[in-house]
């Protein structure tokens, strides 16, 4: 409904004024609540407008809507939306004609406005209408703006400028604070450059003919994977990012082109994705989904049978690495040390080798090299001479042990399982990443489904592609993002 100017609070009435030299044509500032985080399986359950003329605030208009399934419990808490709250309000069939006319002919902006904008579009299409309009957004337009800061959602924006919120997470009172934030962005940076900005952020970027126009206001500016596939559906390339929107267009920009790049996007006919709440789940969905679907154009995550560890063996005479395939291996807490993971066996005796020539160890008692006598790096002074008896086996041993200390294989630091949260796409709560012993168990949305992954751990295979992962995710994880399970007890 209109919000009439009369029943305007202080902090509206505050942002009346735009005072934007740079967005001085028709605007309409857009926000939408919605179901989840999927335009494809989510709906829409409320939309707000606030329209613009000249910088200057014309109407106000928001309406709830029925999105024809139920509210999750998660959303409900986010937005305080419930199912009764939309009981009697409007399916969105019956206002798309009122958004339409309202939107018209405008800018559309909006925050995270790839995410509004997909869904409004996703809803039209639904009924058989189609509808683009030029999309301005003010994440985009603030970290070009502000590069020196890491976070640009909207309460740290809001508390950045010393603006006010009087409805967040609702429609209208989130779409109430845009025209007032973009006032502040140009006050603190000055005209020239918030033009400049602005003009780059509409900028249309170009897709080639051989996919659909749509495509370019479809794709999502936030983290996930992305599938390329072919005529028939054959599923090219699995690629991931922190901005799908972008890297798409940079796999068809012509400066950023190999030639292999270029045979294989003159391949793509068609282009899926995933939106995943952050970095962490786009590296553990991209490195699953190339292991499963075995993507023609993707060979460095691919299931890879050769993957091995190195373990080192007590001979007749003292310690000498052997390579072992990862499935002969004890990764178990209790087990003796092993280093690696490498891709194949050469990997594995190239990285021995290294560590050991920077060391000073003997290649011949390490396996590495053949022949009667001392070995080559004796005779070049680089050994000190374990292959003559110069230098005792034991303390060669010991060095080996020390040396190969940067290899080693991590054991799991903790008891149990653990769990890493990280935001759901566009901000819809919470998802928790399920992990024991390196192994990614799966992703969870609720605490039901933390306690099914756990019931089914042992089904997960170990993956070195994901104990990369998941090392350098906890080594940058805050505490308050780690969740630790309890151990599971052994039955007796």
């Amino acid at each position: 409904m209109a919000v009439p100017r009369a029943e305007r609070t202080p902090d509206t009435a505050a942002a009346i004024a735009l005072r934007s030299q740079s967005l001085r044509g028709p605007v309409a500032c857009v926000d939408l609540e919605t179901t989840g985080g999927m335009a494809a399986q989510h709906r829409v359950i409320e939309v707000g407008i606030v329209l613009l003329e000249h910088g200057e605030i014309v109407e106000e208009w928001s309406t709830l809507v029925h999105p024809g399934i139920r509210i999750p419990s998660l959303i409900a808490s986010f937005t305080g939306i419930d199912d009764s709250m939309v009981a009697d309000a409007p399916p969105f069939a019956d206002v798309a004609q009122e958004v339409r006319r309202r939107l018209a002919g405008r800018l559309f902006v909006a925050h995270n406005a790839r995410f509004d904008y997909g869904f409004l579009r996703a809803e039209f299409r639904r009924l058989g209408l189609k509808f683009a309009a030029p999309v301005l957004c003010t994440v985009k337009l603030s970290r070009a703006l502000y590069t020196e800061h890491a976070r640009h959602n909207l309460d740290t924006l809001l508390e950045r400028f010393g603006l006010s919120c009087i409805a967040r997470h609702r429609a209208l009172g989130d779409a109430q604070v845009l025209p007032a934030l973009i006032a502040a962005m140009e006050s603190r940076r000055g005209v020239e450059a918030m033009h400049a900005a602005v003009t780059d952020a509409l900028r249309e970027p170009r897709l080639p003919p051989h996919l659909p126009p749509e495509l370019a206001d479809d794709l999502p500016e936030g983290p996930g994977v992305y599938l390329f596939r072919g005529e028939t559906g054959t599923l090219l390339y699995v690629g991931k990012s922190r901005n799908i929107r972008s890297r798409v267009f940079d796999h068809f920009a012509a400066e950023h082109r190999s030639g292999k790049e270029s045979k294989l996007t003159q391949q793509v006919r068609q282009v899926e994705w995933i939106e995943t709440g952050g970095e962490l789940g786009a590296l553990l969905l991209e490195s699953r989904l190339v292991k499963e679907l075995a993507p023609t154009g993707n060979r460095r995550l691919r299931r890879n049978a050769s993957d091995c560890v190195v373990r080192l063996r007590r001979d007749g005479q003292g310690l000498r690495p052997e390579v072992v395939p990862i499935a002969d291996a004890d990764l178990g807490l209790d087990a003796d040390p092993v280093f690696g993971p490498f891709r194949a066996e050469k990997d594995a005796w190239r990285a021995i080798e290294g560590k050991a020539r920077e060391a000073g160890l003997c290649l011949k008692m390490l396996g590495l090299e053949s022949g009667a006598g001392s070995c080559f790096a004796y005779q070049v002074r680089k050994c000190r001479g374990a292959c003559i008896g110069k230098e005792p086996r034991a303390l060669h041993d010991a060095r080996l042990q020390m040396t190969l200390v940067p290899l080693k294989f991590k054991p799991w630091p903790f008891a149990g399982a653990v769990g890493i949260r990280e935001p759901a796409p566009a901000a819809s709560g919470v998802l928790i990443h399920v992990i024991d012993r390196w192994r990614h168990l799966g992703t969870a949305r609720d605490e039901d489904e933390v306690r099914a992954l756990l019931r089914v751990e042992g089904d997960a295979a170990f993956d070195a592609d994901s104990y990369r992962i998941i090392g350098r995710a906890l080594q940058d994880v805050r505490p308050r993002d780690l969740v630790q399970f309890p151990a599971r007890r052994e039955s007796a």
